[in-house]
Parts: structure tokens; C-alpha cells; sequence
């Protein structure tokens, strides 16, 4: 299953798209929309600069590392477009190493009907302890868009 084109914007809008290197909220080096792998083989330096065209290609491999192992998850074919868009986009910015270790994929695990499911995606609004405005609207959309699927 791959992401919906709306989901692709929505999430490009959340991003924004930096074709100059910078430090993220989570103090990360960053480039593109929210890449922080190497580019080109070449480790994110203050100073890199990118095209739009190679910040896409960066976006289509970052969506792909979640969709692939995403894609594994034993409740991944029951899972309605919405859901899947929902989930890209939390696991795409919180990364699949928190995604398997929280209570919001126990509870996918067990039943990805449970109605508690969006109140998880609720709580992954902080970066370095602080709850961030942009993180709290982007979660409120993913928990809505996973509600409703």
C-alpha cells in the first residue's frame, strides 16, 4: 500500500520543504521535507544545499522505509487508506525504531479497531520535552484521519 497523494501534501505541508540544511525542533540536521539520512552518501552538513527535484527523491525513499516494514505489520492488509495515510505520517517523523515500542501499535497489534487508537497518536507531541504547537495539529490530523478510516 502506498500513501494517498493527499496524505503526500498534507505531509509536505507539516515538513515544509528546506533545501538548505538546518537543525530541527529534535536538534537533528535536517534538509528536504524532514530528511536526516545522508544525502547522496554524503552525512547532512551546516552548509549542504539541495534541488526540489533530489528533496523529492529524498521524500519517495523516506516514505518507503516506512511503508516497507509498515506494510509487514500482521495488520497492515486490514487497514483502510486513511488508517495507512495516518500511520505513515507518525511513523515517517517519529521514526520506526519509537513506532515498535509504543502502546499505540501494542494496541494495533491487538485490535486496530480499539476506539483508544487516536488518543495515542495525541500524546507524541513533544520534542526535547516540550509540547510543540506543530506537533499538536499534525497529531490531531493523523488521530482524526485514523478515527475516521
Amino acid at each position: 500500500m502506498k500513501i494517498s497523494a493527499y496524505c503526500e501534501q498534507v505531509l509536505k505541508s507539516y515538513e515544509s520543504l528546506e533545501l538548505a540544511a538546518y537543525v530541527c525542533p529534535a536538534g537533528k540536521l535536517t534538509i528536504g521535507w524532514g530528511h536526516t539520512g545522508k544525502v547522496d552518501g554524503v552525512k547532512i552538513h551546516k552548509g549542504l544545499r539541495i534541488t526540489q527535484d533530489k528533496a523529492q527523491e529524498l521524500f519517495e525513499k523516506d516514505i518507503e522505509t516506512v511503508e516497507d516494514p509498515l506494510s509487514k505489520e500482521p495488520y497492515a492488509d486490514n487497514l483502510s487508506d486513511d488508517r495507512w495515510d495516518a500511520l505513515v505520517s507518525l511513523i515517517f517523523n517519529i521514526g520506526w525504531g519509537q513506532f515498535t515500542k509504543s502502546t499505540l501499535r501494542r494496541k494495533l497489534l491487538a485490535n486496530i479497531n480499539d476506539k483508544t487508537i487516536p488518543n495515542e497518536f495525541r500524546k507524541w507531541v513533544y520534542s526535547k520535552g516540550e509540547k510543540l504547537p506543530g506537533l499538536v495539529k499534525r497529531r490531531e490530523w493523523e488521530a482524526q484521519l485514523y478515527e475516521w478510516g
